[in-house]
């Protein structure tokens, strides 16, 4: 006897479809990376938005931020948030020099999207971080793409470098207390109104008035800062320091020490520094600005006086200098070394 069986019938399994995303990041805000930006976008929007087994989840653009740092790019950040909330199953980007220059901050972002079961698919390198060496490929090329910001963050210090050798000044600062700098003449121009407030600052300096009560009388002037604040001691010290209101310029004060964490610091002659004399027109005269130097080495004397034995004496533990230190023991003013009451250190 025969023996039948029913089939019943299979429907077909409908894939979830990925939900993609792009990301797309220029370093400088100029018309010609802006048209690379849009072309991007329209170019993974339609890219996505063609493949039947994706769902489209929009494209993230950082426009004139550099990529060695991802804690300043808007957009990237708002990726990663979407991604934790698991709107994102992929993403794509052009290349990891895109991504990110910096190789820690790729490696950890990879990872943790890994984590989050996320591919991210660089499309120059042909990458995919989920497959097994993609690790390891993302490791030596974002090695790569940092040592090429670092050369690139070299040359261009080099051309800076090369127009102060030759006189080139261009400005950092366009707006400072005093002056605006036109673009067209190369040079700094005195704002008349603001001048006064300098001319007034420099006087009390040389009057013996500190920097503390310098900038309450400006404050109580109604004098305010290029940026709209209150003047504080340091920014009075700022600007009675610079040499810009002799009529001066002084470049490299400071430098980047490091490309990758953009770390400024101050320039106290690791790198050579130059000062052209006479590019614009001065709001001190020379005389006065003479006047404020000879202020500021008698008041650093004050605070930092030498005596007959001052560096002579050192600590037999850790061998800093003794220093002189004044007290009061019992309503009597008394001196003592610093061995006497505390060693600077050891």
């Amino acid at each position: 006897m025969r023996k039948i069986s029913k089939i019943e019938p299979k429907l077909p399994v409908i894939q979830a479809r990925k939900k993609v995303a792009a990301y797309a990041r220029v370093s400088r805000d100029t018309e010609r990376l802006m048209h690379s930006v849009s072309a991007q976008v329209s170019y993974y929007s339609a890219l996505i938005q063609k493949n039947p087994e994706w769902e489209y989840a929009g494209v993230y653009a950082d426009m004139g931020i550099s990529g060695t740092d991802t804690s300043k790019r808007g957009e990237f950040l708002r990726l990663l948030a979407d991604c934790e909330e698991g709107k994102i199953d992929i993403i794509l980007t052009k290349s990891i020099s895109r991504f990110a220059r910096n190789t820690v901050d790729l490696l950890e972002t990879v990872r943790h999207l890994k984590n989050l079961g996320i591919e991210v698919q660089f499309e120059k390198e042909n990458i995919h971080s989920l497959s097994e060496d993609g690790e390891l490929m993302l490791t030596l090329l974002a090695s790569f793409a940092q040592e090429e910001s670092r050369s690139i963050s070299e040359n261009v210090k080099w051309g800076v470098r090369k127009r102060f050798q030759s006189g080139e000044i261009g400005a950092a600062n366009k707006h400072i207390l005093g002056y605006c700098y036109d673009d067209e003449l190369r040079k700094y121009v005195i704002i008349p109104e603001e001048a006064e407030s300098v001319c007034w600052m420099f006087q009390m300096y040389i009057d013996g008035v500190s920097l503390r009560e310098i900038a309450g009388s400006m404050n109580r002037a109604g004098i305010r800062t290029t940026l709209g604040n209150d003047f504080q001691e340091a920014s009075v010290r700022q600007l009675i320091f610079n040499e810009v209101y002799a009529g001066d310029i002084r470049r490299q004060k400071c430098y980047m020490a490091n490309p990758i964490t953009k770390t400024k610091v101050k320039n106290c002659g690791e790198l050579p520094q130059y000062y052209m004399a006479d590019c614009h027109e001065a709001i001190i005269d020379r005389e006065t600005y003479a006047k404020v130097q000879a202020e500021m080495e008698r008041r650093a004397g004050l605070v930092n006086p030498t005596y007959p034995f001052t560096g002579k004496i050192k600590c037999g533990i850790c061998g800093q200098n003794f220093t002189r230190r004044k007290g009061t023991t019992k309503g009597k003013n008394t001196l003592a070394g610093s061995a006497g009451r505390k060693r600077k250190s050891g």
